[in-house]
């Protein structure tokens, strides 16, 4: 699948999180828009996963380690035939399975259950580590909010990670500079990460995470170097592709009223590819 195609799909997916979180009245849009071309890339150019068999033993892992962006991946598991396309519409309904964060036990296509942040990296360095005790092929990736890299549980998986030498490894950082009622900076600053991570051993490439082109190189296999794990810091926007969410703190689980609703969807469908 070329480029082109997967911001076409990308910006599809945008528009059905978006109504999905308008109906249901609740949502994160803001980091859901800034993760849509990262797990887009993932599932319709990289990750060997299979619909009809989700559990396949050789099929790649993601881990979306910042779990309440559930509804992106529900969108996109969907756009890929994971589940039915119409069960969005059920997101945060009674008795519906697509909750606020993702469930392994309900969702196909979800490996394990995230929302308390920090724990994602941790369960993928297990993940990639017994993919390596198995002699597997196959490859775990793991994305987390820069904000999430705050918790102390990560550093400790980056030390294991970098010791164990997990080259099957690939951690996401998306890095929009928010978090929770403030900005990454005016709370426990980490930037710049990418000198951090390199100095526990990781190989370390920074990317504009909504250019399609550099997702995809950077996330090919031939990019892997030998007894590193790899971090790529995606610089991505909050709220990216609407005017008025775009790097604005307020859209972190806000939801648009019908003004605010048509005039995004209005943009999002002027941006098309």
């Amino acid at each position: 699948m070329n480029t082109h195609d997967l911001r076409v799909i990308a910006n599809r997916v945008r528009r059905r999180d978006l109504q999905a979180v308008f109906e249901a009245g609740a949502g994160h849009i803001g980091g859901e828009l800034s993760v849509t071309d990262l797990l887009t890339a993932l599932y319709f150019k990289i990750m060997s996963v299979d619909p009809a068999n989700p559990r396949a033993p050789e099929r790649d892992r993601l881990v979306l380690s910042k779990g309440h962006t559930a509804l992106a991946l529900y969108v996109v598991l969907a756009e890929k035939g994971f589940i039915p396309k119409d069960e969005i519409a059920t997101f945060l309904k009674p008795h519906s399975r697509l909750n606020g964060h993702p469930n392994r036990t309900k969702v196909p296509g979800v490996e394990t259950n995230t929302g308390p942040l920090g724990h994602g990296l941790p369960v993928g360095v297990g993940m990639a580590t017994a993919a390596k005790l198995n002699r597997a092929n196959w490859r775990t990736f793991v994305i987390t909010g820069d904000g999430e890299m705050q918790e102390g549980s990560n550093w400790e998986a980056i030390m294991s990670a970098a010791q164990l030498k997990l080259d099957n490894l690939t951690l996401i950082i998306d890095h929009n500079r928010l978090q929770q009622g403030a900005r990454l900076a005016d709370t426990n600053d980490l930037a710049p990460l990418a000198p951090k991570l390199a100095a526990f051993g990781w190989d370390v490439q920074e990317i504009d995470g909504h250019n399609m082109d550099q997702i995809c190189a950077v996330l090919d296999a031939g990019q892997i170097v030998t007894g590193k794990p790899k971090c790529i810091v995606a610089h991505t926007n909050k709220g990216h592709g609407v005017s008025f969410m775009s790097d604005n703190v307020a859209w972190h689980h806000k939801v648009p009223n019908e003004e605010q609703y048509n005039q995004a969807m209005t943009e999002l469908k002027e941006a098309a590819p």
